[in-house]
């Protein structure tokens, strides 16, 4: 894919909840073993089952492998569209694309099930049913986690930044991935089926972190929209990692001993009856403590079932880890010469 100064000006980056969403979707509903998704597939994948998800409209348009119909992943807005925008946007998509992608996916797959024959007749009537399921999916599986998994593409985003900052773009994208190369303003993507001509692609290049996609990339190229590439961001490998939450103590004096017990013990999403439990406080307690660091943005809730299920945000992962590395840091200020 060749670049012109106008097409290398307009690369940009964005952090993209759709992206994440098909990717993710396809590994929950297999039976294939992934060593770094597993303690989050052991969670989230009963809920999606619970509700049924994998009998649904997602999983007529996400297989076990190949092709994703392109309108799932429309190009972010900006650099971090919240998961209701892209929604609102794929509920948007005109017809005739609708129709065009689950044409592709036919081909793909052989035949369209019966919600995307339906879709296909009717995308303005049928993809509200659609973005429904994709919201409920969201919320099971992706929401409770989403502090977590953001933190992580926002190193990335930071770290490839400062690389163009200090080497420029050429560095940037030979270090990206290990099957594209730059050179002689042309990015090559090796084992890539069709080429990418230019004047058939919408200009610049946007380059979406994932947690999901892997160990491969993806590319999607829908004019007017510049093409997109979906990367492995770096950072996955300890994604689900237990930390000790060693700045802990540092941060009970500013949110209070009980608030900060439940920031630490919520690594994984949970619920008022499974902190009060593991904490040792009452329920009303709990309840209380969370209302609080909800309204502060460093919790958010999550609707499972019956259950609500309570999880970090990007701000309390960010607020925790700058603690940690301030207490190791005053540690090694500390130890005798």
């Amino acid at each position: 894919m060749a670049f012109s100064a106008d097409d290398l000006a307009q690369v940009r980056f964005a952090v993209s909840p759709m992206w994440e969403v098909a990717p993710s979707f396809r590994l929950l509903t297999s039976d294939t073993a992934h060593p770094v998704h597993r303690p989050w597939i052991e969670q989230a994948r009963p809920r999606v089952l619970a509700a049924g998800l994998d009998r649904g409209w997602l999983a007529e348009l996400i297989g076990p492998s190949g092709y994703v119909p392109d309108f799932l992943t429309p190009a972010p807005g900006g650099p971090a569209p919240g998961p209701a925008a892209e929604r609102a946007t794929i509920l948007a998509t005109p017809p005739d694309r609708v129709r065009r992608d689950l044409d592709h996916l036919a081909r793909h797959q052989g035949h369209l099930g019966p919600r995307l024959t339906s879709l296909r007749a009717a995308p303005a009537a049928r993809l509200s049913r659609l973005t429904q399921e994709i919201e409920t999916y969201w919320e099971l599986a992706l929401a409770p986690y989403w502090g977590r998994i953001r933190a992580v593409l926002d190193a990335d985003v930071f770290h490839r930044a400062r690389t163009v900052a200090e080497h420029g773009a050429g560095r940037l994208f030979n270090d990206l991935h290990s099957s594209i190369s730059w050179d002689a303003n042309t990015l090559s993507l090796v084992r890539r089926k069709q080429l990418i001509p230019r004047p058939r692609t919408g200009a610049g290049l946007l380059l979406v972190p994932s947690a999901f996609t892997g160990p491969g990339l993806r590319t999607q190229v829908s004019p007017p929209d510049p093409p997109q590439l979906a990367y492995p961001a770096r950072g996955i490998g300890t994604l689900w990692e237990t930390r000790t939450a060693i700045g802990t103590p540092a941060l009970a004096t500013v949110l209070g001993r009980s608030r900060t017990l439940l920031l630490a013990e919520l690594a994984g999403p949970a619920s008022t009856t499974e902190l009060a439990r593991r904490t040792g406080l009452s329920p009303a307690g709990v309840s209380q403590n969370l209302t609080a660091l909800r309204d502060a943005g460093l919790v958010s809730a999550h609707r499972a079932g019956r259950s609500v299920l309570y999880a970090r945000t990007a701000a309390a992962e960010t607020l925790l880890d700058a603690a940690s590395l301030t207490c190791s840091t005053s540690r090694r200020k500390d130890r005798p010469e």
